[in-house]
């Protein structure tokens, strides 16, 4: 399966939570790869597989990074792909760092962000924006949608006939 979607994370430590775009990503079968580089630290690491990516076959990029989370910026600053940022709950200040160095990019360096710790909406995402040129996977897509709204109506039955019973 070619890979589609490049996940970048900060650090091992945020695998944790980037395990979950990972897991999304092989349910609707869309490929992908996985790295560890930092803004800070491996910077050339970081910035080469950001401008590699688009001649890889690449159409997707996904950052995820705490604390002053500026990977998903150093990525789109280097790339044409959509880069989809998730702001990882690591410090003190419990992700909202991570989530304002994302959000606060300056005009001409967009990065689509998620909630903190929201690695499956990323995934999610990436899977929409693959579907517009992918009609079997656009399906897909569809297909979940209505699977996640027959769970809920399924909830509610479930909670009607709990209110029944109780004589409500």
């Amino acid at each position: 399966m070619e890979a589609k979607v490049l996940i970048i994370m900060g650090s091992d430590s945020d695998w944790k939570i980037m395990e979950k775009a990972v897991q999304t990503l092989k349910a609707f079968q869309v490929g992908h790869e996985v790295h560890v580089a930092s803004a800070h630290r491996t910077p050339a690491k970081a910035l080469a597989l950001s401008r590699e990516a688009h001649g890889r076959g690449i159409d997707v990029i996904i950052a995820g990074a705490g604390a002053a989370a500026h990977l998903a910026g150093v990525l789109a600053s280097e790339t044409p792909l959509p880069v989809i940022g998730v702001p990882i709950n690591g410090t003190a200040l419990q992700g909202v760092d991570a989530l304002y160095a994302m959000v606060q990019m300056p005009s001409g360096v967009p990065v689509a962000t998620m909630a903190i710790d929201g690695a499956k909406n990323a995934a999610l995402l990436a899977i929409q924006m693959l579907g517009i040129k992918d009609a079997g996977l656009r399906q897909k897509f569809l297909e979940y949608k209505e699977s996640m709204a027959r769970e809920v109506e399924a909830k509610d039955e479930k909670l009607q006939a709990q209110l029944k019973a109780m004589g409500e």
